[in-house]
């Protein structure tokens, strides 16, 4: 359980860093978001905060995940709908289509 005074640390850190990407419901789509994350952004460290019932997966200032990588990664068609329905959050800004997805900030910290 958090108590109000780390609840409080946590908003500040959140508002004070250029981190940005999804939260997903976990299950199969987000574990092959995250690996999508890992290997469309090579250059990004990628971190993943497991709560159980969601994954927030994030990076510094941009990350774009790809419809491709994300069929490999399931081994199966995906199409970027299925992302919208399992994307609970997100921070940053987001542009999607039907082969990307991008989470980026256009003003940073």
């Amino acid at each position: 359980m958090i108590d109000a005074t780390q609840a409080g640390k946590e908003g500040t850190e959140a508002l004070e860093n250029n981190r940005v990407g999804p939260v997903m419901r976990a299950g199969d789509i987000a574990q092959a978001v995250v690996e999508a994350a890992e290997i469309d952004n090579p250059d990004k460290e990628i971190t993943v905060d497991d709560k159980v019932a969601y994954l927030r997966i994030a990076a510094e200032d941009e990350l774009v995940i790809k419809r491709e990588t994300i069929e490999e990664c399931l081994g199966r068609p995906f199409r970027m709908q299925e992302l919208e329905i399992n994307l609970s959050s997100f921070a940053g800004n987001i542009e999607m289509d039907t082969d990307s997805v991008r989470f980026f900030f256009t003003k940073h910290i």
